[in-house]
């Protein structure tokens, strides 16, 4: 409970251009009535030093099309085409029948 109290009062920091620090988080937490070891307050401080948190939440998925989208032609073509090909290969699974025996045999 105690890092989920800590990351709404990140949130609410954020949202309210506020620096994030541990004091802050332990006085937001405490105007919530939510009991809060000081090192979660702590270690959130520290994860989100210099961080635009707004920009982290907006841009979770981003990260994964990135290296696709610097890409051009014909190579993101063949890029986009090669995780189709590995997951045919995936679907591909030796069954004991292809062995020759089965569990209960």
């Amino acid at each position: 409970m105690s890092e989920s109290a800590i990351s709404y009062a990140a949130l609410i920091l954020a949202d309210a251009d506020v620096e994030i620090t541990s004091d802050k988080l332990l006085a937001l937490t405490k105007a919530a009535n939510v009991e809060v070891e000081p090192i979660w307050a702590s270690i959130f401080a520290k994860a989100l030093e210099g961080k635009d948190v707004k920009d982290l939440i907006l841009n979770v998925g981003a990260a994964g099309s990135a290296p696709a989208a610097a890409v051009g032609g014909a190579a993101a073509e063949a890029a986009a085409d090669a995780p189709a090909e590995e997951e045919k290969v995936e679907e591909k699974e030796e069954s004991d029948d292809d062995m020759g025996f089965g569990l209960f045999d």
